[in-house]
């Protein structure tokens, strides 16, 4: 099966030509079928060659396969070829099962767009990026797939063009993630210049061997790949993009900003991880902005009325979990997190895509309620995913992965106590935002009529998702409950183990109660604030320190505006001041000048043959006398 590698990532291309070339030919069903079956076989391969790498792992616990030579110029080589290790796998898995669910819902809930075909052409050559992205065995080939991606999101979040708030939030999210983009492209550059080659293994091993720890070429290196995954992953300084980005349909949300592309700088640092541990100073600022975002973002969840904008502000603050952990060395719990992560995200925002289809496209908080009874199975899906969101303790994934972040953030050597006190009270924070969701949408008083009750085609992947939120965390249990290491043991050929300090091991169960109590009392703050006594709320909202942090933490803390005051309103000024330099009328006389040749030369498409005959007679005259006579 190790050897059909290739189908993966082809089959979801096949499905993206199959559209295109198909264009408004087919419609309905047979969009559907070729949508959502491309990457469904895709997905079937990608299980049947997790099945074989488990069962009877390749020499070496990686599978490389050379496709073709794509570039081959002096000084440089670089191919096509895959490479299949634990890492690239857990995402592969993810990327193609969830990507499917997500396909299969979208066949329901994108069926009375004008775009349908156009939709899962977007949505299958996102995905097709994607596996080329983490099954990359170059950095070259993998910036192929960052960039394919960056143009899929583009596509993704303008789908709905016609409005222009949608088209700006594609452009914003273009540019933003470009600056990211540019960083990665240096450092690709960069390692290349140093080592003559971009295939990632023989970085990490040559650099190992030629860097010191805490060289200046490590700590360049490890910066550039951090500026391309900051732009991906929505993180400090590069983040404010993630919330306008919900101008796109719900289905691309779950998909490309909860459980795939913003993922990819989460990836993008786990695969160079060795630039990152010859490089402290970085790896601190990777934990240190992890902080900073799910501290950042997970206030301005607290305040936000659109259900999406909520779940969009906390994607960013659980990629700062996983940048957090990537910080301390804990590689393995990133990707965890990761791992749980991509299941109740991706849940949360299908949900909420129900609720949105169900109420006439409903999309604030404040004017839903009460729809428990309405819309049970979406009730209960949600409620699943907002309680692995709160990581609640014991029953759901959100509480194993988090739980170990937390603690290598207070027990690795490159922890601390203030990490971990950043981590603590985003748990707080946490509970309190998402089930302010739970409670807001779905309890008290109705505030919209259900006008419809989704299908199977929407049930089928809640149910499926709601599951795996609640099951798939037993498969890292910490040591106080079982000690069970499935997940960080399939990693550990790939990524090493987090270095502990000695002192503290034995007070992780205590750790544990106290984050989990924290987790709880945001849920019974939410349950105060939003059910029992909603009148606290409004009376804190009232107050002027209350009223000044609620606008502050809704506009994400004026990063836009920071933003445009020092970057855009100067470019702008810029543009007018120069708008009549000696640039402009140069080129617009070269423009004339084509238009001059344009009117002269269509002067002689007379369509008489015999003046086409005659010309080619004198040029064939003209042409023999410049020969003999020079």
């Amino acid at each position: 099966m190790l050897k059909l590698l290739w189908l993966i990532p082809a089959f979801p291309l096949i499905g993206f030509l199959g559209l295109v070339l198909l264009g408004r030919r087919i419609t309905g069903r047979p969009v559907a079928v070729l949508g959502v079956g491309s990457v469904g076989v895709s997905a079937c391969f990608a299980c049947g060659c997790a099945i074989e790498f488990v069962c009877a792992p390749p020499p070496g616990h990686a599978y490389s396969q050379k496709l073709w030579t794509w570039m081959d110029l002096t000084g440089f080589s670089a191919c096509a070829s895959l490479y299949l290790d634990a890492l690239s796998l857990i995402m592969v898995l993810v990327v193609t099962v969830v990507g499917f669910l997500i396909h299969l819902y979208s066949a329901e809930f994108m069926a009375e767009d004008k775009g349908y075909s156009r939709f899962f052409a977007y949505m299958n050559l996102f995905v097709a990026a994607m596996l080329i992205l983490v099954l990359a065995d170059n950095m070259a080939l993998l910036y192929v797939g960052w960039e394919g991606v960056g143009l899929c999101s583009y596509l993704l979040i303008g789908f709905w063009y016609r409005e222009p708030a949608n088209a700006r939030a594609a452009i914003k999210a273009f540019l933003m993630t470009r600056v990211g983009d540019t960083a990665l492209l240096i450092g690709i550059f960069f390692l290349f210049a140093s080592f003559g080659t971009v295939q990632i293994q023989e970085l990490l091993q040559r650099a190992a061997q030629e860097w010191a720890f805490g060289s200046t070429l490590a700590i360049l290196a490890a910066a550039l790949l951090l500026g391309g995954a900051l732009g991906k992953s929505a993180q400090l300084p590069l983040q404010t993009w993630l919330p306008d980005a919900m101008a796109g349909p719900t289905p691309v949300s779950a998909l490309i900003h909860a459980a795939t592309m913003v993922t990819a700088g989460v990836y993008l640092i786990a695969r160079t991880h060795a630039f990152f541990a010859l490089a402290p100073v970085v790896q601190t600022a990777v934990a240190v902005i992890g902080a900073l975002t799910l501290l950042l973002a997970g206030c301005s969840a607290l305040v936000q009325s659109d259900i999406k904008r909520v779940l969009a502000y906390s994607t960013m603050s659980q990629i700062g979990y996983m940048f957090l952990a990537l910080g301390v060395g804990a590689w393995s719990a990133a990707m965890f997190h990761f791992f749980t992560h991509a299941f109740f995200k991706s849940l949360l925002f299908l949900a909420a895509g129900a609720v949105i289809m169900s109420t006439h496209h409903e999309q604030d908080m404040f004017k839903l309620g009460g729809l428990r009874a309405q819309l049970p199975l979406t009730f209960w899906t949600f409620l699943a995913g907002s309680a692995s969101l709160a990581a609640i303790p014991l029953i759901t994934d959100g509480f194993y992965s988090k739980d170990q972040i937390l603690w290598y953030a207070w027990s690795s050597q490159n922890g601390g106590p203030w990490l971990w006190a950043a981590g603590v009270a985003g748990t707080l924070i946490t509970g309190v935002y998402s089930f302010r969701m739970v409670f807001l949408t779905f309890f008290g008083p109705s505030g919209v009529e259900v006008s419809r009750v989704p299908g199977n085609l929407v049930r089928i992947p809640l149910v499926v998702l709601a599951v795996l939120s609640l099951v798939a965390g037993f498969m890292e249990l910490p040591h106080s409950l079982g000690n069970v290491r499935l997940f960080s043991d399939f990693l550990h050929t790939v990524l090493p183990s987090v270095e502990l300090n000695a002192a503290g091991a034995d007070k992780e169960l205590v750790f544990q109660i106290f984050c989990s109590s924290m987790s709880m009392a945001g849920i019974c703050l939410a349950y105060i604030a939003f059910v029992a006594r909603p009148e606290y709320a409004e009376w804190l909202s009232g107050t002027r320190l209350g009223s000044a942090l609620h606008g502050f933490w809704y506009s994400g803390w004026k990063f836009d505006q920071l933003y445009e005051a020092l970057f855009l309103r100067p470019f702008i000024w810029m543009a007018h001041r120069v708008r009549k330099d000696i640039i402009d009328p140069l080129f617009d006389d070269l423009a004339q000048t084509a238009e001059v040749f344009h009117y002269l030369l269509s002067a002689t498409q007379t369509g008489r043959v015999r003046h086409y005959a005659l010309g080619i007679a004198l040029g064939a005259v003209i042409t023999l006398g410049i020969v003999v006579f020079s």
